[in-house]
């Protein structure tokens, strides 16, 4: 019976440590009555950690566990975020609303405490990091300040003595707080764009200092922090003043490092290789964006997602300077402009200069517009060489007819939708996609949007027939 008891009591011990709760305690007199919402971090994304209503003088309490461990936020029902570290201690906090962040006070939380410090403090020393270095430019270049030594001297003591406090203050925090790590990271992150602007000579040390960041930390996706700090990386590489191939040389490296350093977590090398390639695509970075493909397609030692393998794969096949496969008009087609007798009957009978290949449907929410586009441009865009050929993947012939019957354009359907030979042939996983071909049918470029393909008609076929 002893022995029984003892393990039912270590049980019961060892279950309260597994589900031991934090609290969060707030006096917030304005937001009297109103859901207050405790939000966390996880990778891209966000989730309810605790929500409550407050009592009538504005009190609440919200929980939180260890698996919630990292930043986290407190919204009220104006929806203006608080931010809060969460750890293994209980924070306190009084104010007038969450809107006001200013006037609230941190009364218990010493992670909490010591953020709201170098939150507050950090932002003033970077302003007169920049006034200093401005006027630093000004005593070196301008002849007319140049000889004056001792206010250049003091001009850079007084920008060492900056960054030492700074420094300094994070040296000092416990190393094993979760602040003592997301502080460091937050300040690279948040200094970028006035590393690019201003002090150009720190880009390649906060390159290798992006480099350097273990993607598979756990702390980093409970911070807020990943899609900033890709973003971050990329936005640094691609504005730090090197020729365009320089550009793609350095992206091809962080990209290796990224990858060396992400196979050790199958599910973070999915989430954040799948994140960096639609943002290279987005921000058209394509020979990045080409190399990371192929450098994905050929990890063995991680299983890539099926959604991700197969844009992947459609990449590798239907990368620019690829020839893209031949296709006949069947199923039901449309040819304005072709008399009887006369409409071409594959892709290849076009006798265009370019073509563009349109993969879209009735029902994709961007394609209706997207194509109205086109069909405004069209004239245009026939009168420098480039036709449009539409595939539908619509499955309802009436719906069909009634939306792409009215275009000026080639189209086709065969409603099969993505089951069309054609479709698996060019490796479409999504509407609407487009293709800008040559009259070999080589691929010159994937245009992300209408947009960008009418700026490569402006720029290579009108600009040069100026």
């Amino acid at each position: 019976m002893k022995i029984i008891a003892i393990s039912s009591i270590a049980a019961f011990l060892l279950s309260a440590v597994a589900y031991s709760q934090s609290t969060i305690t707030g006096t917030f007199p304005a937001l009297n009555n109103q859901h207050i919402k405790l939000i966390g971090f996880e990778g891209f994304t966000t989730y309810t950690i605790d929500s409550v209503r407050a009592n009538d003088k504005g009190l609440f309490t919200l929980s939180y566990g260890k698996k919630d461990y990292g930043m986290a936020y407190l919204v009220s029902e104006d929806d203006k975020p608080f931010i809060v570290i969460l750890s293994d201690e209980d924070i306190e906090l009084k104010g007038e609303a969450l809107s006001y962040p200013e006037i609230i006070e941190i009364l218990k939380g010493k992670q909490n405490q010591l953020f709201e410090k170098y939150a507050t403090e950090h932002p003033r020393r970077e302003q007169a990091l920049s006034a200093w270095d401005f006027l630093a430019k000004i005593y070196r270049l301008d002849s007319l300040f140049v000889c004056h030594e001792k206010p250049k001297k003091a001009i850079e003591t007084e920008t060492l003595r900056i960054k030492e406090e700074d420094q300094t203050f994070l040296e000092t925090l416990d190393p094993g707080s979760y602040v003592s790590w997301f502080l460091p990271v937050r300040k690279l992150v948040s200094s970028v764009p006035t590393i690019a602007q201003y002090r150009t000579e720190e880009i390649p040390s906060a390159i290798i200092a992006f480099r350097g960041m273990d993607y598979t930390d756990n702390r980093l996706y409970k911070s807020g922090l990943l899609r900033e700090t890709i973003e971050a990386h990329v936005w640094l590489i691609e504005n730090s003043g090197r020729s365009l191939d320089s550009v793609f040389i350095e992206m091809n490296v962080s990209i290796d490092y990224l990858i060396d350093n992400l196979v050790q977590d199958e599910k973070k090398f999915n989430q954040v290789t799948d994140y960096l390639f639609k943002l290279l695509e987005k921000r058209s970075l394509f020979t990045s964006s080409e190399y990371l493909a192929l450098k994905i397609l050929n990890e063995k030692s991680c299983n890539i997602n099926a959604d991700l393998a197969a844009q992947l794969e459609s990449y590798s096949a239907m990368k620019v300077g690829n020839t893209a496969p031949d296709f006949a008009f069947t199923g039901d087609y449309f040819a304005p402009g072709y008399g009887t007798g006369r409409s071409p009957q594959k892709l290849s009978d076009l006798k265009s200069r370019f073509t563009v290949v349109v993969f879209g449907a009735s029902w994709c929410p961007q394609c209706p517009e997207e194509l109205y586009r086109i069909a405004r441009l069209n004239e245009k865009w026939k009168q420098y060489g480039v036709e449009v050929v539409f595939v539908s993947l619509d499955d309802d012939k009436q719906v069909y007819k009634n939306f792409a019957g009215i275009f000026p354009f080639i189209s086709m359907c065969d409603y099969q939708k993505w089951d069309s030979p054609v479709v698996k042939s060019w490796h479409v996983f999504a509407t609407p996609t487009m293709y800008l071909l040559d009259n070999k049918l080589k691929i010159v470029l994937r245009p992300k949007s209408v947009m960008q393909m009418d700026s490569w008609v402006d720029w290579y076929l009108v600009k040069g027939n100026q």
